[in-house]
């Protein structure tokens, strides 16, 4: 079974992204600034955040993006969103490519795939009121008449679980659950089809966390929402999604529905974050943190990047990326472990 047959979607998928890269330079360092100016030329250093992805996403799905910090996760949802512009490969949108649009097109799409941030005070204006942080972006794009933002607002805000008496306060004056409330509020504004969530409960306490994932189920029945929400905890991102998107310094390595990613997962980087998440029955299970520590995006091991990590490490392993192909249902997974017959694979990481 190939990627493409395994990957397959029953449905014209909303999103595809098709070899997406990301690279930022970085400004040299001193000594390669002196070196500079005595005639040495020294090219900067080159981030590869997102380093070739490929992957569809259907209407009204969720897919989940999981990953340790800086494996790229909040980059790729940004050049989703439209922030970034990817340096190479191409998305589309209903079909048609992003950059390819012309202008109408291209703002109809920027409407349609909104984004809601990590830190909900750092994303919203604290000089602004809550009735003109939502209805600001509504009224300029001509989806509301100035007359009509107050009962908008209004309507928006009982919409995410607020009193619509709360449009008169400025964002200092709430506590870090209702501002993400808000800015849920506004991404709901401009009547998207797609929502890209990036770490949006992280910063919120546990009870709080599961109030505003019940809140994005709600919404997705109510609005017909695509999410693709971004995430380092695999519990989230296990609650709310359909999908799940395995990240490891820059490259998917595993993609599944959630749960197969639970019960039946492959690559060994999936095992060992599964091994580390907290179960009340295994009271008396030793845990096996993933050994080292996540390689630096400037200097990628050569190979599998997971290589010098992985317990299962192969000589090939060192020298040869592996493929992310396709090994079930709508399965795919980026290990060399595949390529060898079932009796000789080895147990999965944390088996119990």
């Amino acid at each position: 079974m190939n990627a493409a047959d395994a990957s397959a979607p029953t449905a014209t998928p909303i999103l595809s992204l098709r070899g997406i890269r990301k690279q930022f330079a970085q400004s040299p360092d001193l000594a390669a600034r002196i070196a500079g100016m005595l005639g040495a030329a020294t090219p900067p250093s080159v981030v590869k955040a997102v380093d070739g992805v490929d992957l569809d996403i259907l209407p009204g799905e969720v897919v989940g993006v999981v990953g340790e910090s800086g494996c790229g996760k909040s980059t790729l949802g940004r050049m989703i969103a439209g922030i970034n512009p990817p340096s190479a490969g191409d998305i589309h949108y209903r079909g048609k490519s992003v950059a390819a649009m012309d202008n109408k097109t291209r703002r109809s799409f920027e409407l349609d795939v909104q984004m809601i941030f990590q830190n909900p005070m750092a994303s919203l204006n604290p000089r602004m009121r809550v009735e003109d942080i939502i209805g600001e972006a509504p009224v300029v794009h001509g989806l509301i008449k100035r007359g009509e933002q107050k009962e908008y607002v209004a309507g928006l805000l009982r919409q995410v679980g607020l009193d619509p008496a709360y449009a008169q306060r400025y964002p200092h004056q709430f506590s870090g659950g209702q501002r993400q409330r808000i800015g849920i509020a506004r991404a709901l504004a401009l009547k998207p089809k797609v929502i890209v969530c990036d770490e949006a409960v992280a910063a919120l306490d546990v009870s709080i966390q599961a109030q505003v994932l019940n809140l994005f189920t709600e919404l997705r029945k109510t609005y017909d929402l695509t999410y693709v929400f971004i995430s380092h905890n695999l519990g989230v991102v296990g609650h709310i999604s359909d999908r799940v998107v395995i990240m490891y310094l820059g490259r998917v390595v595993e993609v599944a529905n959630t749960d197969t990613v639970f019960n039946r997962p492959n690559h060994p980087y999936t095992q060992a974050l599964l091994g580390e998440l907290p179960s009340l029955d295994a009271t008396r299970r030793e845990y096996q943190p993933i050994k080292g520590e996540l390689p630096s995006p400037l200097a990628p091991p050569p190979g599998c990047t997971f290589h010098p990590r992985c317990p299962h490490v192969m000589p090939k392993c060192k020298t040869e990326a592996p493929s992310l192909k396709g090994i079930g249902i709508r399965h795919l997974s980026a290990c060399h472990l595949n390529d060898l017959p079932p009796e000789q694979r080895p147990a999965p990481l944390n088996a119990h």
